[in-house]
């Protein structure tokens, strides 16, 4: 394996794996990025992209349409090539369709290539012991929006080879983003420190303790986060972060029980940047 990826699979065209796809190819792999359900959506989200990288200067001069000509969308993980040296699932945080895609992956690679996992949450062990070889399988924890995102989080499994998660930290030093090495566990490191504190500060502007906007400037000026938990909230995604809410709490006990007002605002479909409301208004801002 060598330290930059030539040929790279992505499964799932939504905001992650199309963003998971630009930086592969802005790094100068060809990427095949498998999407079933509207290809047409996942080009639109990738070329969009790369328009966002080539106005603020992201691209190191790079010609977006020639990054953009690196890219194939199939439409089925059977379209997959052979030679692939990475396959990364970014499909929804769903365990049996995350399976699902990885054990066909699996049949259609070469032995020699590493499948990762962009799950937030989800049990790396588990997931690949459905595989025939887990010592290939590793979480690869990419951060909204991909390309302007500092960190990946390597997880690794029991099961995971040593030779493994050399070449995932190889990998992601190309790309220019920083690698933390975790162990599985449930939420990993940031799932699970990310997810207690937006938790509390829902509960916080539920119980009136300050606006949401006054609750995210005191994490901002007063600890130095570069954007609070209820913006970062919207940002991932109000039903996401509640499905990663329940399994910590299925896993790890009552402390990560989801408050009311968030399962609600789930329900009534605010969930964040992408229905244009979520903790904020976000109506003049959706992608």
């Amino acid at each position: 394996m060598t330290s930059n990826p030539t040929h790279v699979g992505v499964i799932g065209g939504g905001r992650m794996g199309a963003g998971v796809a630009q930086v592969f190819a802005g790094l100068g792999a060809s990427v095949t990025l498998a999407e079933s359900a509207d290809r047409d959506a996942a080009r639109a989200r990738i070329d969009e992209g790369l328009a966002r990288a080539h106005e603020r200067d992201k691209l190191g001069g790079a010609d977006p349409a020639l990054i953009g000509d690196r890219i194939v969308v199939v439409d089925a993980v059977e379209a997959l090539p052979g030679g692939l040296d990475l396959v990364v699932e970014a499909v929804p945080e769903d365990a049996a369709c995350k399976l699902a895609v990885l054990s066909a992956a699996e049949k259609m690679v070469d032995d020699t290539t590493v499948l990762a996992s962009n799950t937030s949450s989800l049990s790396i062990g588990e997931l690949g012991a459905a595989l025939n070889d887990p010592s290939r399988f590793i979480g690869m924890h990419f951060f909204n929006p991909v390309p302007a995102s500092a960190l990946v989080e390597i997880v690794r499994a029991p099961a995971t080879a040593a030779g493994t998660v050399e070449s995932v930290r190889d990998w992601v030093a190309a790309l220019g983003k920083s690698a933390v090495v975790v162990n599985d566990a449930p939420g990993f490191a940031t799932s699970r420190l990310g997810v207690c504190l937006g938790l509390e500060a829902i509960r916080m502007l539920a119980e009136g303790v300050a606006s949401a906007a006054d609750i995210d400037r005191a994490m901002e000026l007063g600890y130095r986060h570069p954007m609070g938990p209820l913006r970062s909230t919207d940002l991932v995604g109000l039903d996401v972060r509640l499905a990663i809410a329940d399994h910590l709490a299925d896993t790890l006990g009552d402390r990560f029980a989801a408050p009311e007002l968030l399962r609600d605002k789930v329900a009534r479909g605010e969930l964040g940047r992408k229905t244009g409301r979520g903790f904020y208004d976000w109506e003049d801002d959706r992608r």
